[in-house]
């Protein structure tokens, strides 16, 4: 990747992420680079809630995901008995 360009998260690597992320995780998800998602956090103008743990910040993924439009995630069985 070159300097300058951000790749953002796809959709199915949105729905393999853990229960919280790190600030260029969740920029990366809500297409905005991490150097501004981080200036939001400071402000306290994320898109989303962010929490302060120490000196570091973390975002909850249910947050990201409401975040980016998607309000649960979908949940499948496979029932092979019928």
């Amino acid at each position: 990747m070159s300097a300058g360009r951000h790749v953002p998260l796809s959709f199915v690597e949105a729905f393999d992420l853990p229960v919280t992320v790190d600030v260029p995780t969740a920029a990366r998800a809500l297409g905005i680079c991490p150097t501004t998602a981080y200036r939001l956090a400071r402000r306290g103008d994320f898109p989303c809630k962010i929490l302060r743990i120490g000196n570091r910040y973390r975002v909850p993924t249910i947050e990201l995901m409401r975040a980016i439009g998607v309000d649960e995630r979908a949940v499948y069985t496979l029932d092979h008995g019928a």
